[in-house]
């Protein structure tokens, strides 16, 4: 008698959840990246509990008729590719068809989607569809995730503090909303807004509700190309620098990427400028043909390989580079009737 037997769908979806599900920013993340590939320009995500009890997103995206709600928890199953060849050109930010199946294989889904006309809702626990029904008509997508990890104690053990897990999907929404400023986010926990863009199209709108208008003040501006890559984005002073390399955020086509050569020549191009156990923070996107780089390596999709890194690289420093070299700090002495005032004054050789 054979050893060997084909896993059921429920099993599969459970095993691929380790990879692709590791904590409740994994499922923020999936969730807005589907927002973001269905066209929404309003993004909104409410947790309770830092997600641990309730993550729930909306968008105003457009939404799915009641077929494609139901079939989009089947394991591989996308819109996003259709054929070998699509793999080579990807430009969404989704394309594997694992998250939702993973999702809702280790959690409860209520699902509420509409392209405008009748609505659907779709519930399923641990894989199993509980209900599917007509709902209101409202145009976009509501995901509401809770019991997450019900069925993976081992999982659920190992979820780190409320802090911690709220700290990484703050972490992860900010980066999506600098890489998205054309679109209006909103994070919420427990009631209290933690991030709101207003979704101008604005990068530099975006780094002040971030970061805070002071730093913004101190952000330059950079752009670049050769014949492979344009960059453009924003590369703080020296003076502006931060304990660890998570606020240098590197985009790629919109995507939220990392890649260890490209942070190291970032942050060497700051060489002299600050100490060596400081960080600049900087966002930078990076426009290329898709084909010349690789996002499936990982079920996370963050981490890419560029097929002319060294070209890459080469282009990022000196620009970096070059834009230190033309700014210059200058004090000026103005003379207040009663008292001498010195300004720092950025100038541009």
């Amino acid at each position: 008698m054979s050893k060997i037997k084909i896993m059921d769908e429920i099993l599969a979806n459970k095993i691929a959840a380790g990879e692709v599900v590791e904590r409740c920013a994994s499922v923020v993340k999936e969730l807005v990246e589907n927002s973001i590939d269905a066209n929404s320009s309003e993004i909104k995500i409410e947790l309770k509990e830092a997600g641990t009890s309730l993550i729930k997103v909306t968008d105003n995206g457009i939404g799915m008729d009641k077929e494609d709600a139901i079939l989009s928890f089947n394991r591989h199953a996308t819109s996003k590719i259709k054929n070998e060849s699509d793999l080579y050109n990807i430009n969404t930010l989704g394309f594997r068809g694992e998250a939702l199946a993973s999702i809702a294989s280790v959690s409860n889904v209520l699902l509420k989607t509409s392209q405008g006309e009748i609505g659907t809702l779709v519930n399923i626990k641990g894989g199993k569809i509980i209900k599917v029904e007509n709902t209101e008509a409202r145009k976009g997508t509501v995901f509401e995730i809770t019991e997450l990890f019900y069925n993976t104690p081992a999982r659920l053990k190992h979820l780190k503090s409320l802090y911690t897990e709220l700290a990484s999907i703050t972490d992860y929404v900010n980066k999506i909303a600098l890489s998205h400023p054309e679109i209006r986010f909103t994070l919420i926990n427990n009631g209290n807004i933690i991030l709101k863009t207003d979704g101008s199209n604005n990068l530099l709108k975006t780094i002040s509700a971030i970061y805070g208008m002071d730093v913004a003040r101190k952000m330059l501006e950079i752009n670049s190309e050769d014949d492979d890559y344009i960059i453009n984005g924003f590369i703080s002073l020296p003076e502006v620098n931060r304990s660890g390399r998570n606020h240098i955020i590197t985009l790629v086509n919109g995507r939220v990427v990392r890649n260890q050569e490209l942070n190291k020549v970032i942050n060497d191009s700051y060489h002299s400028y600050k100490p060596d156990n400081r960080y600049p923070i900087v966002v930078i996107n990076i426009e290329l043909d898709p084909s010349l780089v690789d996002v499936n390596i990982h079920p996370t999709k963050m981490d890419i390989k560029f097929s002319k890194l060294e070209e890459l690289l080469d282009l990022v420093k000196k620009t970096i580079i070059n834009k230190l070299k033309r700014q210059t700090l200058i004090p000026t002495i103005e003379q207040p009737i009663n008292d001498f005032e010195i300004k720092p004054i950025i100038e541009e050789k």
